[in-house]
């Protein structure tokens, strides 16, 4: 259900009123029991969900295959574990005794 605007030509009062399209207009306003008139809205915003909105989702399998492999082999490899601190420091004290 859209969001319609109001505007009283009496007082000036604006207003939002959330109605079904079917609805009738509304005549009075609530402030002033003056007449109102139904302004021209911008409309409702447009939500882009699922696949098919983006250049992307119509590339071809080749292009996509490609783009794979090139991520896939610019990950970094894993480096060596690091080493303990406490099994360095313990090793240090044995040798020291």
């Amino acid at each position: 259900m859209p969001t319609y605007e109001y505007e009283c030509t009496k007082c000036g009062h604006e207003f939002e009123e959330f109605q079904s399209m079917s609805a009738e207009p509304l005549k009075t306003c609530p402030e002033c029991k003056g007449k109102v008139k139904r302004l021209l809205g911008t409309g409702a915003g447009v939500l882009f969900k699922g696949s098919g909105f983006y250049q992307t989702d119509y590339r071809s399998s080749a292009y996509n295959k490609a783009a794979s492999a090139e991520k896939a082999s610019a990950t970094p490899e894993k480096s060596a574990p690091k080493k303990d601190k406490k099994s360095a420091s313990n090793k240090e004290n044995k040798k020291a005794e």
